[in-house]
Order: structure tokens, then sequence, then C-alpha cells
């Protein structure tokens, strides 16, 4: 545009300069013509001349006027020069606008959209620098937050915000200071619900496993720390299996009334062939007997002593053989089987007395929370508490050894007395795992320097619920959710397969069932959901059907459950089939003494 400006200038110019040249001609023509004439040019006399010329200029005055038409023709045809130069000055000027202008918006067009792709990049950059520098000021604050919470509830001092004493090194003797610490790491995801079931299996493995020897009436409900091998034969001689008459020989066969052998006493004498004598069930038979005659088969002539059968008789029929259920030495349950009455009365028969077992773990439970009632109905923003009457029992059920239930309220330092003097195996705290102004789990578990194996489980209910090891040989403590779904939803999720492991318990292969109807999932978590066994009709397979009343504060599900199914991320369709954890009193649990007791 600037270019355009100077042509059409320059041309204007030219064009003045040539009629500034004509001008100047023509005046210079007239002045000679004076000269010629011997006149002076004189202004009041060419007035005057002009207001009454003489005759002999009337040539003159015709020449004028020729000139000035010349002179008009002349300045016409320079301004058409000047117009043609200006329009064609214009059209290139318009034409090079008009490029200049399309270059300049396609130019344009092109750096707004790379500035708006710059703009995009560098906004998304500094939303992630920025998401990623709050998150961990977040966490270092919540950090800060709870150590100076832990400090001042713990008994610790706080840190001094006075100046400090001067330094006794002189300005060029000062240290350099130290560099700044790392910012902590942000906190790790939720594990995988199948993975924190398997770390919290793991843990209750992985210390060596304690055996005592129980007597008999004391190891109902423990597991088996050794193999229970046989410490004789079983039975250890023949014996009856029938009431009846043991026989040697052919028949008939003699007997002598009055005669018998009962159980508990031992023949002295061989057995004749072709004699008889009468026999008790378990009674030891005498040597060289053929075979036991049941009561019902025989038929014994009183008067003439006489013996005889209606049934053929079979060599060794009715005699249970010496080690016919075992041999000396004949392992007869594994190491890990709890002891049932069965387990009881085959120890017995094989002549235990006392039987090597695993401990039952020791647990504790500390119920926290200031809002909780003991007794009464709920009043004022107070609740009545339903995890202390359920979880000892429940945990008796799974094996343990359970202390009567401890209520602490939101006390950090008494949780942190409770859990540094603890000499359980396992310690269960309700409530308190979240992060909120009186959640002191976390604080207190730091604090001591525990080691945290599961913090958060991608599941619902119960998601917050954790499990650490307080010292590399102290006890384990599961910290479980505050309301009662919740709660039992970390029970079977961490504490089952840690004292499960503490108890010497094997791993149990995982049981699974049809669902009966549709169950809605979490988007990306696993949910546990109370089921019901119900029987197949007309041949059809058993199934579990969901319960209502399924909410994290809930216990009207679980009241009328057998099981909760373990639902997967999106839900479970109707017909197919899910994962079953089984409660301690659903008839497939394994059994323990009294199941609560």
């Amino acid at each position: 545009m600037a270019r355009a400006e100077a042509e059409e200038l320059a041309v204007e110019q030219a064009l003045a300069l040539v009629g500034g040249r004509d001008r100047a001609r023509g005046q210079a023509l007239r002045q000679g013509r004076d000269r010629t004439t011997g006149q002076t040019p004189d202004p009041a006399n060419d007035q005057a001349r002009n207001e009454a010329p003489p005759p002999h200029q009337a040539h003159d005055r015709t020449s004028d006027q020729g000139r000035e038409t010349r002179d008009q023709a002349r300045d016409q045809a320079s301004d058409q020069t000047r117009d043609r130069a200006r329009g064609q000055g214009r059209d290139r000027t318009s034409d090079q606008a008009r490029d200049q202008t399309r270059d300049q918006a396609r130019d344009q067009t092109r750096s707004q959209v790379r500035d708006q792709a710059g703009d995009r990049a560098r906004d998304q950059t500094r939303s992630q620098a920025s998401d990623q520098a709050s998150d961990q000021a977040s966490d270092r604050a919540r950090d800060q937050t709870r150590g100076q919470a832990d400090g001042q509830q713990l008994g610790e001092a706080p840190a001094s915000t006075e100046n400090p004493p001067p330094s006794p090194y002189s300005a060029s003797d000062t240290p350099a200071p130290a560099p700044a610490p790392t910012p902590p790491p942000s906190p790790a995801p939720d594990l995988s619900w199948g993975r924190a079931r398997a770390v919290a299996a793991r843990a209750g493995r992985g210390g060596p496993t304690a055996v005592v020897r129980l007597p008999l009436d004391r190891a109902l409900g423990h597991v088996l720390a050794e193999p229970l091998g046989a410490l004789t034969d079983l039975p250890s001689f023949d014996t009856s299996a029938m009431d009846g008459w043991a026989v040697a020989g052919p028949g008939p066969w003699t007997f002598e009334e009055g005669t018998g052998l009962r159980a508990g006493t031992a023949p002295t004498t061989p057995l004749p062939d072709g004699t008889a004598v009468r026999i008790a069930t378990g009674a030891r038979t005498p040597a060289d007997t053929t075979a036991v005659i049941r009561t019902e088969h025989a038929q014994a002539d009183e008067a003439r002593g006489l013996l005889s059968t209606r049934r053929p008789v079979v060599t060794g029929q009715d005699i249970r053989p010496r080690g016919q259920e075992c041999r000396s030495g004949d392992q007869l349950v594994p190491a890990g089987t709890v002891v049932t009455p069965a387990v009881l009365g085959l120890a017995a028969a094989a002549g235990y007395d006392a039987l090597p077992a695993v401990p039952r773990p020791r647990v504790d439970v500390l119920v926290l929370g200031d809002e909780l009632l003991a007794a009464g109905l709920p009043h004022d923003g107070l609740i009545r508490d339903a995890l202390g009457p359920m979880l000892a029992p429940w945990l008796r059920a799974l094996g343990a050894e359970v202390s009567v239930p401890r209520r602490l309220g939101d006390d950090a330092g008494a949780l942190r007395e409770a859990l540094t003097t603890s000499d359980a195996d396992l310690i269960v705290t309700t409530g308190g795992t979240a992060a909120g102004p009186v959640d002191h789990v976390h604080p207190v578990l730091a604090a001591i320097g525990a080691e945290l194996l599961v913090d958060g489980v991608a599941v619902r209910p119960g998601h917050p619920m954790l499990l650490a090891r307080l010292s590399p040989d102290g006890p384990y403590l599961v910290g479980l959710p505050g309301n009662p779904l919740a709660a039992v939803s970390g029970l079977l999720t961490l504490a089952e397969p840690l004292l499960a492991g503490l108890a010497g318990r094997p791993e149990q292969d995982a049981y699974r069932a049809l669902v009966h109807a549709d169950v809605p999932g979490h988007p990306h978590d696993t949910r546990l959901v109370p089921v019901v066994h119900r029987a197949g009709r007309a041949g059809a397979r058993d199934h579990v059907a969901p319960l209502r009343y399924n909410g994290p504060a809930m216990l009207r599900g679980i009241a009328a459950a057998d099981g909760l199914a373990v639902v997967p991320a999106g839900g479970a369709r109707s017909g197919t089939e899910v994962e079953v954890l089984d409660l301690p009193w659903a008839p497939a649990a394994p059994w323990t003494e009294g199941c609560f007791t």
C-alpha cells in the first residue's frame, strides 16, 4: 500500500512539472513580444491595455487566444494522462492491495491456528503442571497437618515458631543449607479386590508357624500344625462286626449254653473246628474263627446244643480284620486340617491324647468414634455402636481368640497407646481410616513407623480399608471403615484371609454360583452384594439371589444373607456365574467350634 501511494505521488509531481514548464514558456513569449515592441511590462499599463486594447494588438490577442486554447488542450491532455496514470496506479494498487490482503488473511489464519494449537498445548502443559503441583502441595499440606496434629495429640512438642538463635559461624563459615527434602509421592491408587486379598493372605503366611500341643478337649476348632499319623493299626485286632455267633469250620456247630464273648474281653483259647460261641459287636474274635453268623441268620437248638444257619457261610464274613482302616504310621489327615468332632474321634481311636495345633490368632478390637452409644436409642446426633457387638463373634467364627472390644472414641493418644501395648496377633479398628479431622488411624500409624501393606481397595462398599504391619515382628492391623456393611466388606477382604494364614488354614478354592437377577455394578470397582442361596426347580441348578438393603451403612441385607456375591466392575447379568464368599454361619463354611463360641 505504501509503494502504491509513492507511485501515485511521483506521477502527480511529473505532471505538475510539465504544466509549470508550459506556463513558463508562455510567459517568456509574451515578455519577448513586449520587448520587440519597446514596451516595458507594467502591470498598470497592462491593465489599461486590457481594458482598452488598441487595434494593433488584435493580432496578439488572437495569438493569445490560440495559445490559451493550445494550453487548455495541453492541460486537458496532461490531465487525461495523469488520470490514466492514476487509474492504472490505482488498479495496480488495488490488485496489489487485494493480493496483499489475501496473503495477509491467509498468513493471519495460519498464525491463528498455530497460535491456538500452541495455546492449547501450552494450556494443557500448564494445567498438568498446575494439577501436579497442586496435588503435591495438597499432599505436603495434608502430611504436615497430620504430623502437627499427631505431635500435639500424642504429646509431642510442636515446632517452635520463634526466631532461631544466632549462628556461631561467621557469614563465610556458615554451612551451606541442606537440600530441600523430596516431596512425598502421591498416594498409590487403590489395590484391586483380588490383589488386596492376596496381599492379606501372603502376610498371614509370611511368618513361622507356632505349634502347641493341646489336649483333645481343647483342640476343637484349631488347625493341625502337623500331619496326623496313625499310632497303631485300626482296628488293633480282629473284631466282630455284628452280634451273633463266632464259628470255626463247617456246620452244624456245637455250643455251650451260658458262655460268650463280650467287647473288652479277650478269649484265652482258640476256637476248635465244629464249635461256636456267642459274641458281641466289637468283641475280639478267638483265634481260628472262620466267620461270624448274625443272630438273625442263625438257628440255635438249645436242647441239643446245636447251631445251624439259614444262609451259606462265607469265610471272614462280619469280621473286621486287624488294620482294615489303617496301619500304624499311615497319615490320617494332613496338616492344616481344621479339628472337627470327627477329627477328634479319629485322633482318639488312633491313640492320641493331645494334638499338635496352631494357636488361635489373638485379636484385639478397638472401636473408634465419639458419636457411638453402647446402649439405648440414638439421640442428639449419637448412634448405636453396631460393630462392637458384631465383630467379636464374627472373628471367633473365623477361628480367632478375641478379647472384649474396647471403645476409645476419637482419641489419638489412646489409640497410639493401645497399638503399642497390645500383645495380640491382629488388631482390628473400626472407623477413622479416611482423612477427616478426627480420623487418626493414618497419622498414628505413621507416628509409630508402621508399614502400610494395603491402603485402600477398589471395592464398594468399604474402599477406605487398610492393612498395616506395626513392626517387623509385631502385630498386624486391619482398619475397617465405620459404616457397618463397609466394615463387613473389609472383614472378608482383609481380615478373613489374614486370619486364615495366621491360623494355618489352607487356601480355599473360589466358589462360584449362578446369579438369578441382574446385579448393577460400579463403573470401575468390585462390588460385594449380600445374596441368599436358592434351590433350583425341576432339575435346574442352584443359584443365588441378590438382596435389597445393601448400602454401606445397612445391615438388614447381610442379616438375611448366607453369602456375598463378588460382582465385577460393570455388573453381572442374570444367569451368569459370580464368585460367592460364604459367611461363617452358612452350611458350606468350614466347621468351627459352635461357630460363634
